[in-house]
């Protein structure tokens, strides 16, 4: 049971919730402090963790189910879990099934206007799966997908849209776009030779380096362009200068003659970028309103 069940959090990359959690948490606590002058409740962060885990494991599972012949050519993807047989197609539906009833039952108990919106975030999550079959801007796709959990925290608790919580949406979803181009790098022959789009297939490594440059630029922008428009201060000023170095060192540690510390642009300044900015705007907001 317990081989099975790391093989189900193996399949959905649990890991990577270090990317996505904590801006989940900052887009409830800057959207709670723009609309409210508060902090959100513990209970809202509660439900926003179970709304994310149950809408990321579905993501996950959903792109496992549809890439699972892609994934049994590919050398680097042969391994994962569908195609390896450790778990079946239906197994796998059924984790869907299971995840998406989680993710339900949890925008629930949030903003009812939340849960309005929930047949915008299931169609992007179903349709990222199928775009790298037409579109090299699979990768913008994806950003937009996966910022739908931070701008999903700030409407869980506001029950709002707003400039600012369309600025913040933006500055992530080119972050996700950023790292995800890079991160495609890897597979740029083999999607090339199975007629795959991506910006690497279509583009090569050198420029592909230069749209994930050019894509967290806008998010650098974006997250100062926060300070002036939400009542952060100094403190996530702070965490922003930081999180803009952490930018810049990701892209300077790769180049197209030496790709070898790939892995450590994509996750670790990744996962440290959300978890420094995170804390920083709650340090910021609790000296503020405790």
């Amino acid at each position: 049971m317990f081989k099975k069940i790391g093989t189900y959090l193996e399949m959905i990359k649990v890991e990577h919730t270090l990317f996505a959690l904590p801006f989940a948490f900052m887009g409830a606590i800057l959207g709670s402090a723009v609309v409210f002058n508060h902090l959100p409740s513990w209970g809202d962060i509660g439900w926003i963790f179970l709304a994310m885990f149950g809408a990321r494991s579905a993501a996950f599972g959903l792109n496992r189910l549809s890439d699972q012949y892609i994934d049994a050519k590919n050398p680097r993807t042969a391994g994962r879990a569908i195609p390896a047989g450790l778990l079946k197609p239906f197994e796998v539906i059924l984790f869907i099934i299971v995840s998406f009833a989680v993710f339900f039952w949890a925008t629930a108990e949030l903003d009812p206007f939340a849960f309005r919106l929930l047949p915008i975030a299931i169609f992007m999550l179903i349709f990222y799966s199928y775009t790298k079959r037409f579109t090299w801007l699979c990768h913008v796709v994806l950003g937009l997908t996966t910022a739908l959990a931070p701008l999903g925290g700030w409407v869980a608790v506001t029950g709002q849209v707003d400039y600012k919580a369309i600025i913040f949406y933006i500055a992530l979803s080119f972050w996700t776009a950023g790292f995800d181009v890079v991160y495609a790098c890897q597979d740029m022959e083999f999607d090339s030779k199975e007629g795959l789009y991506s910006i690497p297939a279509r583009f090569g490594l050198r420029k592909s380096l230069w749209f994930a440059r050019g894509f967290h630029i806008v998010t650098a922008i974006g997250f100062i362009v926060l300070f002036f428009v939400t009542p952060v201060g100094w403190w996530y000023l702070a965490g922003t200068i930081i999180a803009c170095g952490i930018l810049f060192y990701q892209h300077y540690i790769l180049s197209p003659d030496d790709m070898s510390r790939l892995q450590t642009s994509f996750f670790t300044m990744n996962s440290t970028l959300s978890i420094v900015l995170f804390v920083f705007t709650l340090i910021d907001l609790v000296v503020k309103y405790l």
